[in-house]
């Protein structure tokens, strides 16, 4: 592959991921076998990460003389810090799931064989609250990490208004008074 085309495709696939990343749904990578390089950074650009036990992973490019090109210098000292990011980063270092848990890199580790099923009961819960209030709450806390604290404020405050309009904060104030579950539309 030409120096172009190796360009070429370290960009589209950064643009994927900031696609991933930047969708209004919460995302959830499920992390099983391997994940180095682009298949961490994939799973870096997604809001939560859990994988199965024996699970190994890292940004492992500077082994291989290039480094994370698809968001991942960007994403990983954002969520675990600049230092340990560095740390993995510059030592192409391979993380067995239980590290990457005390690294904050992954939310939970599970049973191989649970894998999928504890991520759908992760997505569940999230699923039992109003869609346009999940929507609100990841864009506030995405955008306003980014920004300093006031206009974070602001951020959130305009957030909150989009909700405040709902069916759905409508419908869960009367679940809430009927002693019920609501009934959310995502309207």
């Amino acid at each position: 592959m030409s120096d172009e085309d190796v360009k070429r495709n370290i960009y589209k696939i950064g643009e994927i991921f900031t696609m991933v990343d930047q969708l209004p749904q919460p995302t959830i990578a499920a992390i099983n076998g391997f994940a180095f390089g682009g298949g961490m950074e994939l799973a870096l650009a997604c809001d939560f990460r859990v994988a199965a036990a024996g699970t190994q992973m890292g940004l492992t490019e500077t082994s291989l003389a290039i480094i994370p090109g698809a968001g991942g210098t960007q994403r990983l000292p954002r969520l675990i810090g600049q230092a340990k990011a560095l740390e993995l980063i510059l030592t192409a270092r391979r993380l067995k799931a239980e590290e990457a848990l005390e690294y904050g890199l992954i939310t939970a580790v599970v049973k191989k064989e649970s894998l999928l099923d504890e991520c759908m009961k992760f997505a569940d819960m999230m699923l039992a609250n109003g869609p346009v209030a999940l929507q609100q709450a990841k864009y506030a806390v995405k955008q306003g990490m980014n920004a300093d604290l006031q206009t974070g404020l602001q951020i959130e405050r305009k957030a909150y208004e989009v909700t405040i309009p709902t069916e759905d904060r409508l419908e869960a104030l009367a679940a809430f008074g009927e002693k019920r579950k609501p009934n959310f539309k995502g309207k």
